[in-house]
């Protein structure tokens, strides 16, 4: 187990994926400037269940994400920092806010790939980008249908559980994957249940 630095977001970070935050809070900056003197730079990302990001009084999950600070870049009033998910981390205990949140944390086994499961992550790749597809025909998202994935299986998943249009706590039920087979069916039933919501918009 290990004490660490937290910022309860209300999104859920996923291994091998981008994280770009605007940082203002007097206490996030405290951390950030904590974290710039540490040869190598982390801090765990959980979702807030209930509440807000600012202010605290926030309910959060037990599990969630160790993001690697990768780029800083100071404003005027801010900070705006770059990150990447890394492991995937339990909370075991929150600690008192020194003035940002701690917490001890342990690290969960990481997702090991199988070839027999290709045909898996191919069918997931398809469904994801087509449901992607369709929901940007409804409205803004976040991510393109054509967004680039790496070559690596078990980054290109985790990397299609973060672009897929689906809501927080789907993307929350997906962290908690005990093996990448159950990654890839899970990411294929919640897109597809997410795809009758797009259609009559759509069309």
């Amino acid at each position: 187990m290990a004490d660490v630095a937290m910022f309860p977001l209300g999104s859920v970070l996923f291994p091998h994926t981008p994280l770009v935050l605007r940082v203002f809070e007097p206490r996030y900056l405290t951390m950030v400037g904590r974290l710039l003197d540490e040869e190598d730079p982390q801090f765990g990302v959980v979702l807030i269940e209930r509440g807000h990001e600012a202010g605290g009084g926030d309910q959060r999950s037990g599990v969630g994400t160790m993001a690697r600070l990768m780029q800083v870049q100071a404003g005027a009033e801010d900070i705006q920092i770059v990150a990447v998910g890394g492991d995937r981390v339990v909370v075991e205990e929150w600690l008192e806010d020194d003035p940002h949140p701690a917490a001890r944390i342990s690290v969960l086994p990481r997702l090991t790939w199988d070839d027999a499961l290709t045909p898996l992550l191919t069918e997931a790749d398809r469904i994801v980008r087509r449901v992607l597809g369709r929901a940007a025909q409804v409205g803004p998202t976040a991510w393109d249908a054509d967004t680039e994935i790496s070559d690596d299986p078990v980054e290109a998943a985790w990397q299609l559980a973060a672009i897929a249009p689906l809501g927080e706590f789907d993307r929350f039920t997906l962290l908690q994957s005990t093996s990448m087979g159950a990654l890839l069916r899970e990411l294929i039933d919640l897109s597809l249940d997410m795809e009758p919501l797009l259609q009559p918009f759509a069309d």
